[in-house]
């Protein structure tokens, strides 16, 4: 049985120009840029926006190319271990990545499509793959 998800934590969108994003975003869906997370807004890293409840998260990453989403689902630090477990035994190949702030796994299914499990409970998570 597969282990608890909690929700889908954000959703990775591909622009061309994340200020002129994040601007459209603002004013047309009244998404606010999340402020605990800018240290990723990096080159290469995620411009993070929530709306007005804090609940939906979308992760702006800049590029001219065109690309697929990754759904992210969150989970507990507890749950984050036990998907780990659960993953790798369906024979997946996963990316481990420890972002600071969180600490995320990713894969894809059998027809490309990108998923990332995703927990905030960064203390756990260290002290279980030690």
């Amino acid at each position: 049985m597969a282990p608890e998800i909690t929700g889908i934590d954000h959703v990775h969108l591909y622009v061309a120009n994340r200020n002129e994003a994040e601007q459209w975003y603002e004013r047309v869906l009244g998404f606010k840029r999340v402020e605990a997370l800018m240290s990723w807004a990096t080159k290469d890293g995620p411009l993070t926006l929530e709306d007005p409840s804090g609940n939906v998260h979308l992760a702006l990453f800049e590029s001219e190319k065109k690309a697929t989403s990754t759904i992210a689902f969150g989970t507990s630090g507890e749950g984050f271990l036990s998907w780990k477990r659960h993953l790798e035994e369906q024979s997946l190949k996963l990316r481990l990545a420890d972002h600071q702030l969180s600490w995320s796994l990713y894969f894809t299914d059998p027809y490309g499509n990108y998923h990332e499990i995703t927990t905030y409970d960064t203390e756990h998570v260290a002290k279980g793959l030690a």
